[in-house]
Order: structure tokens, then C-alpha cells, then sequence
């Protein structure tokens, strides 16, 4: 994987600033600290993930 130097780090940053313009750019990169913030503290969290397995429906198929 090829390293970011400071001139492709620079080529970005205009890059960015093209397309969502300077005024927007505080609210972008708020937003992308917000969720890197969320997903940070999820993964740190003491919690257990919650439940991806299903239980099973009461309309299966009985046998008799």
C-alpha cells in the first residue's frame, strides 16, 4: 500500500474544497468526527453487541 505524502495529502485537500466548498467543509468534517467519535465509544464499550440471531417463528410447521 503506497504511503500519503505531503503533496498527495495537499492534491486532496483542494480536491475537497472543490466540491463541498469552504463553508461547508466545518460541517463535513464535524460530521465525519461525530461518527468516527460513535463508532469509536462503541467499540470500547463494556456493552455486548446487540442480538443478530433470530429466534424462531411461532407459525413453523408442527409436526404431530
Amino acid at each position: 500500500m503506497p504511503n500519503i505524502g505531503g503533496p498527495e495529502l495537499i492534491f486532496l485537500l483542494v480536491i475537497v474544497l472543490i466540491v463541498f466548498g469552504a463553508g461547508k467543509l466545518p460541517d463535513v468534517f464535524g460530521q465525519i468526527g461525530k461518527g468516527v467519535r460513535s463508532f469509536r465509544d462503541e467499540a470500547t464499550s463494556d456493552k455486548p453487541a446487540a442480538s443478530t440471531t433470530t429466534t424462531p417463528a411461532a407459525d413453523t410447521k408442527k409436526t404431530n
